[in-house]
């Protein structure tokens, strides 16, 4: 999986989990609710500022928008997804 998607996933998981809207993710965030979307498809490479916003709005570590999901949620630090 590319880095883009992971991230995607990872804040579209998180978005959902808390019941924001793009719309109020990307207010959050100081972002277009367009850009919020292209990252949540992978289409987007957002910079470390903004996955540092996405997390603060998403009361997660930037970190966690990087880290792949098992599927029982827990997150999976040891194993490296492709870059």
């Amino acid at each position: 999986m590319r880095l883009e998607e992971l991230i995607g996933l990872n804040v579209r998981r998180l978005r959902q989990a808390k019941g924001l809207t793009q719309e109020a993710l990307a207010h959050g965030a100081e972002i277009d609710t367009r850009y919020v979307g292209g990252i949540e498809r992978g289409e987007e490479n957002p910079s470390v500022a903004v996955i540092g916003r996405l997390a603060k709005i998403l009361d997660a570590c930037p970190a966690d928008l990087l880290m792949e999901q098992k599927l029982d949620g827990s997150q999976n630090a040891n194993e490296q997804s492709e870059l």
